[in-house]
């Protein structure tokens, strides 16, 4: 099943804090419990964001319990823990009625802060409690399409050049990305006659005894690499007598393509990186980016905090 949007865990949330062993707890063992009430599986429990910000139910679960929290139906008496309050106890399985009073905490909690910031715009971060994700996921949703949109502009911009530039920036890709070390210009382009069906090289190592080959095809998106074109490039290593090579496409490759290339059961290792993975490299490793806004969020460190002796 989907893992549970933060709004649909509040009730489960709530009533398993109703049940008369818990009293208060520590509010990261709730996800045990409600991942086992709520159906999912070990592989949905550990799932992560993309951006590496942490576990998702868990996250969901600290949101739902934001709210609970604003709408007075939980508190928390000490930092990491949770108790259910008497208005809390006296709403579990009113789903309707929790809903409603969550809502209505929520905008006028939303209220007071947006009075005392006086005017500050955060509407690009919706924390409208009508939305299904948490105000995290907004963050992750918005970086992640400003990193799609980028994708696409490096793709179009590929194509706009020509065959031999594209050939130079896959070296120095590669170059950037590690390959070649700490070899001084490790990375070349050939010639553009009589290159052999070798469009680069990359020197592993100082006295070039290690190469890695390079084929790059500058072909429209919608086009497709076949098993014929892979074919030829393994046979152009064989000449070179190497076997390491990369093939490198602004496009697409073919099931047939692919599965040849997994085939060759390491005699000659060939990795295949079409347009979509290509762009997301040359955005990854900073080639011809620039860093336009760096957002810093910050969370409390449990560690830390907990090491402090509570107030008795």
């Amino acid at each position: 099943m989907p893992i549970p949007k933060y709004h649909e865990i509040i009730p489960p949330v709530l009533a398993q804090l109703a049940k008369p062993d818990i009293g208060t707890i520590k509010w990261k063992e709730l996800e045990v419990p409600l991942a086992k009430l709520m159906g999912l599986s070990q592989e949905e429990l550990i799932t992560e964001y993309e951006s590496g910000n942490g576990r998702i139910f868990l996250d969901r679960i600290s949101w739902a319990l934001t709210y609970l929290s604003i709408a007075k139906l939980i508190e928390r008496p000490k930092r990491g823990y949770c108790k259910i309050t008497e208005l809390g106890l006296s709403l579990v399985g009113d789903e309707d009625r929790i809903s409603l009073l969550v809502k209505e905490k929520f905008a006028e909690h939303e209220a007071q802060k947006k009075a005392k910031k006086d005017g500050l715009n955060a509407d690009e971060i919706s924390t409208d409690l009508n939305s299904e994700i948490t105000p995290d996921e907004a963050l992750n949703q918005a970086a992640n399409s400003i990193r799609d949109n980028v994708y696409e502009d490096i793709l179009d911009t590929i194509l706009s050049k020509s065959p031999y530039e594209f050939e130079k920036l896959v070296v120095k890709l590669l170059d950037k990305m590690g390959y070649g070390g700490l070899v001084k210009d490790a990375g070349q382009v050939t010639q553009q006659s009589n290159d052999g069906g070798i469009d680069g090289i990359i020197k592993e190592d100082l006295l070039g005894l290690g190469r890695i080959h390079i084929q790059a095809k500058r072909y429209k998106r919608e086009n497709s690499i076949g098993r014929e074109d892979v074919q030829k490039f393994v046979g152009a290593l064989a000449v070179a007598q190497s076997n390491k090579g990369v093939f490198i496409t602004t496009s697409s490759y073919s099931k047939g393509a692919l599965e040849y290339a997994d085939s060759l059961n390491g005699t000659t290792n060939v990795v295949l990186i079409d347009g979509s993975q290509l762009a997301e490299y040359i955005y990854d490793f900073g080639l011809g980016m620039q860093t336009e806004q760096t957002v810093v969020i910050k969370r409390m460190d449990s560690d830390f905090w907990e090491k402090m002796q509570d107030d008795s």
